[in-house]
């Protein structure tokens, strides 16, 4: 049994996604989240069910968890003592970060004593902050081995113990070439690193008619969370300088976070109400494609965080190629693995308002382009990014580690 380890289970639409095509694989996992998700972003009886199923960290129970710690070290001998030195005295990135890694520890010993009995083939923790240390803790102290992704923040702004959770690791899912680079060198083993990138189901999304715009206002589209990192202060910049330079254009951002009231206020600042809308909802996975289909260009100008945020490799952006609508985003971390600039879409450099307006433009006006570039982005995410491609390597380590273990599955 492949257990996995997340941080607030499908409330994070990645993992829904992942579990999904290892579901579909004949691969058997155990979904544990540290808390459960204050939403879950997909509509379906599939999703409802593994949600229920999803067997959640926190609240610790007081009783259970002091019996847990008295017991830890008769139950797991050796490797308490061992996986408790590391906490104490292993590379940490600060000393907030050590008290973090000791306290995360000490619930990992609390969720290892309740999994002794169960079949543990493996433990994969999918991002590699506080859940990666639950993760690698436990399999530490059950005598399993264990593997992480990396994303984005959790290797960034939420790093902890990360060199040490490389050297333990039996394999590393990474998500682009600049990852697969990054973990290197911080002493990843080429033996150790696999791409396998975070595709989508691209028979869920389908290209609109397309038909070149005639009359009316180019329609830009973007998404996501309302934070720093996906640069929507940008986009609402370029279409000031879009509709200062004459450009007739409406603009949709579809989402929700802590950002909405400053975006808004920067919209109405530039005089874009008329223009410019910011929905103040996410969208559910199941409604993306008719969101997709009523834009004619998509457009997520990325940045790197004052906080140290930063996308890894948005999903958005995959739907809305294999959407066939042409794609505008910047040069960023695993972005240029899949916006190849001027093949499946355009890139322009983090932060820089005058080159996202001329590329907007640029679609805007040139219908031929963007045709060209739509059709490309969605044979290039059919061909690399499909969750039936994109996570055969994982779904091929799994079936290892299962082998090993004397487990059968199928395929």
């Amino acid at each position: 049994m492949i257990h996995y380890m997340t941080s607030v289970g499908i409330g994070q639409p990645w993992v829904g996604n992942e579990l999904r095509i290892v579901q579909k694989a004949g691969v058997p996992f155990v979904l544990h989240a540290m808390r459960a998700p204050d939403e879950v972003h997909f509509s379906s009886d599939w999703a409802s069910r593994i949600n229920a199923q999803t067997r959640v960290l926190y609240p610790l129970p007081p009783i259970g968890f002091l019996v847990s710690l008295l017991a830890a070290p008769f139950l797991f001998r050796g490797r308490f003592f061992a996986a408790l030195g590391n906490a104490l005295f292993g590379k940490r990135e600060s000393l907030r970060q050590r008290v973090a890694a000791l306290w995360h520890f000490l619930v990992a010993c609390h969720w290892a004593r309740g999994m002794r009995h169960e079949p543990v083939s493996h433990i994969h923790s999918q991002w590699i902050h506080s859940n990666g240390t639950i993760a690698m803790c436990g399999a530490w102290l059950l005598g399993r081995s264990c593997s992480f992704t990396g994303h984005a923040a959790d290797i960034f702004r939420n790093r902890v113990a990360l060199e040490d959770k490389i050297r333990r690791a039996d394999f590393i899912i990474c998500i682009s070439t600049f990852h697969r680079d990054y973990f290197k060198k911080l002493g990843a083993r080429d033996e150790q690193l696999v791409i396998a990138y975070c595709g989508i189901d691209t028979t869920l999304f389908t290209p609109p008619a397309y038909e070149p715009r005639r009359d009316g206002p180019v329609h830009i589209l973007s998404s996501g969370r309302l934070v720093e990192k996906k640069g929507f202060e940008y986009l609402i910049d370029a279409c000031k300088a879009l509709a200062d330079r004459g450009l007739d254009l409406k603009c949709t951002i579809a989402g929700s976070g802590p950002l909405d009231q400053a975006l808004r206020a920067r919209i109405e600042a530039h005089g874009l109400t008329d223009r410019v809308t910011v929905t103040g909802e996410p969208i559910n996975q199941e409604d993306i494609p008719a969101f997709m289909h009523s834009g004619d260009l998509y457009a997520l100008p990325c940045v790197w965080a004052s906080d140290d945020d930063v996308d890894g490799l948005p999903q958005m952006l995959m739907e809305a190629m294999a959407c066939e609508v042409p794609a505008i985003s910047t040069r960023l971390v695993g972005i240029p693995d899949l916006v190849i600039h001027e093949k499946t879409g355009l890139l322009v450099e983090p932060r820089t308002v005058d080159e996202l307006a001329d590329a907007i433009e640029r679609l805007a006006n040139d219908g031929e382009l963007a045709k060209r570039l739509a059709a490309a982005g969605r044979d290039f995410v059919r061909e690399k990014f499909d969750l039936d491609v994109s996570l055969n390597p994982l779904i091929q380590k799994y079936r290892e580690k299962l082998a090993a273990a004397g487990a059968a599955t199928p395929g």
